[in-house]
């Protein structure tokens, strides 16, 4: 017999941060929720990143999720950018750490490749296939796709560790 496990993925970004809420059960997934955190334009660097946290913060007690997994980042931009989104990061890293859960942490091309089939595909095939396996989830926008992306990535990888110590 097999349990149901909730996860919420998250997609880090200090302008907009993704987050979905999957269940898993064996192989089957259901959707559960998502959205977007989206901090007011213009204020500080630290306000946003408060928000971000006390919104994860939230999220989590809403959802009851038993596991978490957030998206490690790949910059391509200056070392400026690259500092502001590893803070907002580290934000999406705490909150559920905080909040007593297993938190797993996934490199883009292994998300896009648990979801879709192939490393590098690019936001609208993410999206489709997020539809295509989630399909009571809307039309998700590219973060909260990317955020469900994450879980369902978490779920095929946590279902073979945890068969693993089954056997």
């Amino acid at each position: 017999m097999s349990s149901v496990i909730r996860i919420l993925g998250i997609d880090p970004g200090s302008g907009a941060t993704g987050w979905g809420v999957v269940e898993c059960e064996g192989a089957r997934l259901a959707y559960v929720g998502s959205g977007v955190i989206r901090p007011t334009r213009g204020l500080g660097h630290a306000q946003k990143l408060s928000i971000i946290f006390s919104a994860l913060k939230g999220l989590i007690e809403v959802y009851h999720p038993d596991e978490a997994a957030v998206e490690e980042t790949f910059v391509n931009a200056s070392p400026r950018d690259a500092l502001v989104l590893g803070q907002a990061r580290g934000v999406c890293l705490l909150a559920p750490a905080e909040a007593g859960l297993d938190v797993a942490e996934y490199a883009a091309n292994t998300v896009k490749k648990s979801v879709v089939g192939k490393g590098h595909a690019d936001k609208s095939q993410i999206a489709a296939m997020v539809k295509v396996l989630l399909p009571k989830c809307e039309a998700p926008a590219a973060d909260e796709a990317d955020a469900l992306a994450v879980a369902i990535c978490h779920a095929h990888h946590a279902g073979m560790r945890r068969l693993e110590r089954a056997s």
